[in-house]
């Protein structure tokens, strides 16, 4: 199996000897729903089922739980006694011969021995099913955590720590990395291991669960290979949430170290750089991101989020992560919403991004973010060389890949700014950047295209109000003010009025 069998389950019992579904079972064993319904399946962990009318449910007690668990923590120890017993080896009957061989003849019975060995070792190196070298892991995909703690507010730790770790293995150049956002639909997975890779493209994939219970926190992480469901690696860190930021450090050392790749010094110091954070700092931040990420997309909850990063930095003035989302708060609310002016906007994006990289230089979405507002301003030397610091810090940064898209679209070169655009949505395959590619398509007059990627957009985020703005460019340019009209007026409403989307609506009339 690749697993640690789990610990000791604890000695508080639920009021009932009964566990009534995937869930409960997982959260007394301890670990998350798939590892559970691993067990059930290869290792005849008794769970039992109970069909009705409307279906079925399963349900397991405890006390056959525990008698499973001391019999499967017996086997373990009785095969690993029996990999250790000493073969046999024959002792004093050469020396009771009666009679000595030559010297030389000693030296030629050895030799063949040696190559009796030798050979003999080598066939069963290649007859052994797993001797074949394995496909090196080159990519991967840490699918969402779950969250254990019977609590739904919780959720946004579990979102939160999925992010961070994602954002960590992403530092690593040899190894590339999904993003958050692509794996997301992967929240509650109905696919097997090997079907969600194979739709990630990846090598192998990380799922866990985080559970909190007061000031601990404890992860479970487990690393599994995409193409053979093989658990390659399987652990359990409880800590002190202030100690959060180190546990999430010590995970990625970890699955960097399984994954066999290979890893600068100063990758590796990215990797394990940890500070401590206040509960209460960290908690804002998780928030603030939960909210901004949401697929609502609207002015409200945007501003929520930046009441959030706001309390985050009032709390610690010194966590640069916090100003990030500032940034990228103010970035969003400017560019399509009007809660505040874009000037007065970009005045705040700007101060938090540059209090973002005095605390931490080597923040690649700072520069990322920076790059964005020296476009803004026509600074192009200056937004090119942001970009491409932020790949050198973060090669997996895919806001990077579609910053420099827009830097090349700004020069005229449109198939490089598609090229660049669509590297990056191999690291976001959930067209993260469908909005941004179709505004490049409908530039190159590819109208058709243009609207098929961002209808697809439009179909992960239904609100997207710059998707619905880019549509109606292309009906307009294609003299269809009858489709540009419904989509424009849409987008209107929830851009809460864009003198933008004002204009582009005012030309749709006007046809």
């Amino acid at each position: 199996m690749g697993e640690a069998p789990p610990g000791k389950p604890s000695a508080v019992k639920p009021p009932d000897d009964r566990l009534d579904s995937w869930k409960a079972i997982a959260a007394y064993l301890k670990r998350d729903v798939t590892t559970v319904q691993r067990w059930e399946k290869r290792e005849g962990m008794p769970v039992h089922r109970h069909l009705h009318d409307k279906g079925g449910s399963v349900y397991a007690l405890t006390a056959e739980i525990d008698a499973w668990l001391r019999d499967r923590r017996l086997r373990s120890e009785e095969e690993q006694q029996e990999s250790h017993e000493e073969t046999p080896v024959v002792a004093a009957a050469d020396s009771a011969r009666k009679w000595r061989p030559r010297a030389d003849s000693w030296l030629i019975l050895a030799g063949m021995v040696v190559l009796a060995l030798v050979a003999v070792a080598y066939v069963m190196f290649r007859s052994r099913p797993g001797h074949a070298a394995r496909p090196q892991i080159r990519a991967l995909a840490v699918l969402p955590l779950t969250n254990l703690s019977g609590d739904p507010t919780q959720q946004y730790l579990a979102d939160g720590m999925t992010e961070a770790l994602t954002g960590r293995l992403s530092q690593i150049h040899n190894l590339r990395v999904i993003s958050r956002t692509s794996v997301m639909r992967f929240r509650d997975p109905k696919q097997s291991a090997p079907q969600i890779a194979q739709a990630l493209g990846v090598d192998a994939i990380v799922e866990g669960s985080v559970m909190r219970e007061g000031n601990r926190i404890r992860v479970t992480a487990q690393l599994i290979r995409g193409a053979t469901d093989d658990h390659l690696w399987s652990a359990t860190y409880d800590r002190d949430f202030q100690n959060v930021l180190g546990l999430e450090s010590d995970l990625a050392q970890s699955i960097a170290e399984k994954v066999k790749v290979t890893v600068t010094g100063e990758e590796q110091k990215r990797l394990a750089a940890a500070r401590a954070v206040s509960p209460e700092v960290y908690e804002d931040y998780l928030k603030g991101w939960y909210n901004l990420n949401g697929n609502t997309y609207t002015q409200a909850g945007i501003e929520k989020s930046i009441g959030y990063f706001e309390e985050a930095v009032k709390r610690d003035p010194t966590f640069a992560p916090a100003y990030m989302g500032l940034a990228d708060s103010y970035a969003d609310l400017g560019t399509v919403f009007i809660g505040v002016s874009p000037q007065e906007a970009r005045r705040k994006e700007m101060s938090a991004v540059q209090k973002a990289l005095e605390i931490d230089p080597d923040l690649a979405e700072a520069h990322v973010v920076l790059g964005d507002l020296h476009v803004r301003e026509w600074h192009w030397a200056e937004a090119e060389a942001e970009y491409k610091r932020a790949l050198q810090l973060n090669p997996n940064e895919a806001n990077a890949y579609g910053g420099l898209a827009w830097w090349l679209l700004c020069q005229g070169r449109t198939d490089e700014a598609l090229d660049w655009a669509n590297r990056g949505r191999e690291l976001d395959p959930l067209t993260v950047y469908g909005a941004d590619i179709g505004w490049m398509l409908f530039q190159s007059r590819r109208y058709d295209e243009a609207v098929h990627e961002l209808r697809g957009v439009l179909a992960v985020r239904p609100n997207d109000a710059a998707a619905l703005w880019y549509i109606g460019f292309v009906r307009v340019a294609q003299n269809r003010p009858g489709d540009a009209i419904p989509v424009l007026e849409r987008a209107l409403v929830i851009s809460k009025r864009s003198p933008g989307v004002i204009g582009v609506l005012i030309a749709a009339y006007a046809n």
